[in-house]
């Protein structure tokens, strides 16, 4: 999701997968794969570099997703265990 800001200075947050293409006229004119067109106030250059700064956040610079790092869950392991030397 990317913040952008319409021409008549109201913020909205677009979802940057849905873009279909950016046309560069005297306003930049976004249309979206529904065929839906947004004009905003950014110019081209500057809502392509915030879908790229997005996408690193998300996918990291190496391209790949990024996952929170997970703690083990000793509570589970340790009731498989005990579930096991219940059956011995």
């Amino acid at each position: 999701m990317i913040r952008l800001t319409r021409l008549n200075h109201v913020p909205m947050v677009l979802n940057s997968d849905l873009i279909e293409h950016i046309d560069v006229t005297p306003d930049t004119v976004i249309t979206l794969t529904s065929g839906q067109i947004l004009r905003v106030r950014e110019s081209a250059d500057e809502v392509v570099e915030r879908i790229v700064d997005y996408r690193r956040r998300i996918y990291g610079p190496e391209g790949r997703p990024t996952r929170p790092r997970q703690e083990p869950d000793v509570a589970g392991t340790d009731e498989v265990v005990d579930q096991r030397q219940d059956l011995v």
